[in-house]
């Protein structure tokens, strides 16, 4: 029997230690955990039990919430409940967008001489603002004048170090085309390693910090032409949905886009966005 199934029959999360866990979850993360998802809650947390020499999920949870256990372990436990899952190009129909429409737009007339903001919130992995840092770059071949810079955010340190890293297995690029992939992608010099890192032209076109929605303001500067926030709102109850869409369109030029995920809206919400497309809307 492998070590993480005999860790799972020691370590058992009651009723308790799962209420007092996921309320900090839905009230600090704003992540729907309901009862559902306890078990899962219980297999991502077991390794740090046992790394901690703890005995039980009720000593880890008070050793968590406890004052050295906020300045270090919560970041921790963060980035193991968190779910990361996101692709290249992922909902392609943006990336168009925003090369046939968008891009001619905010190149045109007096704009023509400027960097061209775009904000990446809940970034995972770092495919999404990849993936817009190759449209651009592409985009404004033809635009020498003008510049870009992309901000990609989350809540998860581990997630967010991986995407400074810029390296992925081949699969993931599978969807990308051959004169992109040799443009912008490395294969390792190792031939045994199945993988590539971006080019540093795109890479240096990315920073990464971290970022809570739930915080009450946001630490990243204003005036962002273009920001994303695709298939992260879905974990979130309708309030904080658009309390979150709020403050990131308060970061947003007047006339800005804003970008959701395909199952995501702003219906019967108070925001300050017009839709022009699905999933896709203006800055009033």
């Amino acid at each position: 029997m492998e070590p993480f199934a005999n860790e799972v029959m020691k370590y058992k999360m009651t009723d308790e230690d799962f209420g007092k866990l996921s309320s900090f979850v839905s009230e600090e993360l704003g992540i729907k955990m309901p009862y559902p998802k306890k078990l899962m809650l219980q297999g991502r947390l077991q390794k740090r039990v046992a790394d901690l020499k703890l005995s039980s999920f009720k000593e880890y949870l008070d050793f968590v919430f406890s004052k050295k256990g906020m300045e270090n372990e919560l970041i921790t436990m963060i980035d193991q409940i968190t779910t990361n899952k996101t692709d290249f190009f992922r909902e392609a129909t943006h990336f168009d967008f925003i090369a046939k429409y968008i891009l001619p737009e905010l190149v045109s007339g007096k704009y023509a001489k400027r960097t061209i903001r775009i904000l990446s919130a809940g970034c995972s992995s770092g495919e999404e603002p990849y993936s817009i840092a190759i449209v651009l770059k592409e985009f404004l071949l033809d635009h020498p004048e003008t510049d870009f810079e992309i901000v990609g955010t989350d809540i998860s340190l581990r997630i967010l170090k991986k995407a400074a890293m810029a390296i992925y297995s081949n699969d993931k690029i599978a969807c990308i085309s051959d004169d992109l992939k040799k443009k912008y992608f490395l294969k390792s010099k190792d031939p045994s390693e199945k993988s590539v890192r971006l080019t540093s032209e795109i890479r240096s076109k990315v920073i990464f910090k971290r970022m809570n929605l739930m915080d009450t303001s946001y630490d990243v500067d204003k005036e962002f032409d273009i920001i994303f926030c695709r298939n992260v709102l879905i974990y979130f109850n309708h309030e904080n949905q658009q309390n979150v869409i709020t403050k990131l369109a308060s970061k947003l030029k007047q006339n800005g886009f804003f970008f959701l995920g395909h199952s995501e809206s702003i219906i019967n919400m108070n925001v300050p966005l017009s839709q022009i497309k699905p999933t896709i809307f203006r800055k009033n």
